[in-house]
């Protein structure tokens, strides 16, 4: 298992730009985004914020075999209701899917940041949910409340993270 997962420095934040191409395409399943005339994605809102002190945000990069695989950016919330915690976007490359690249990385920022979660799904995303009621269910041992959105239908899953893994 050649797999890392690295916070994104602001001198590579083109690597994420690019890969949220690829993540935007594959969105096109579930919304109705379109490319411009360039045939380009239109940019993130708020990609920047990620590599502003003190916004309380981390983007990663996830690797394998040393060839950038995905990316997750993390939110730290300011509503203490909804968490502390939010899973703001997650995206793993086709190639690498199905390799356990994405369900190691997901619990990966799970310990690394302490605390109570929320991951939605777009409504339509039928393998997103799958993928994540399957992890967050492994990761808590089924210990997490799912909610849907009233007005837009999406679904969130809700949990209290800890380190799971023994530290030798």
């Amino acid at each position: 298992m050649d797999f890392r997962l690295d916070l994104v420095p602001a001198r590579r934040k083109q690597v994420i730009a690019g890969l949220m191409q690829l993540y935007l395409y594959d969105f096109t399943l579930y919304t109705n985004l379109e490319v411009n005339q360039d045939g380009v994605f239109p940019g993130y809102p708020g990609l920047d914020d990620y590599w502003r002190r003190g916004t309380g945000k981390y983007p990663f990069l996830m690797t394998h075999g040393g060839h950038p695989a995905g990316f997750a950016l993390v939110d730290r919330l300011t509503e203490p209701e909804e968490g502390d915690y939010y899973m703001t976007e997650f995206f793993v490359m086709q190639k690498y899917r199905r390799c356990g690249l994405g369900s190691w990385a997901a619990c990966e920022l799970f310990d690394r940041f302490q605390g109570r979660w929320k991951v939605t799904q777009v409504k339509k995303n039928l393998p997103a949910q799958a993928f994540w009621r399957k992890v967050i269910g492994g990761y808590t041992g089924q210990q997490f409340e799912e909610k849907i959105h009233p007005s837009s239908g999406n679904v969130s899953q809700y949990f209290t993270s800890h380190k799971v893994h023994a530290i030798n």
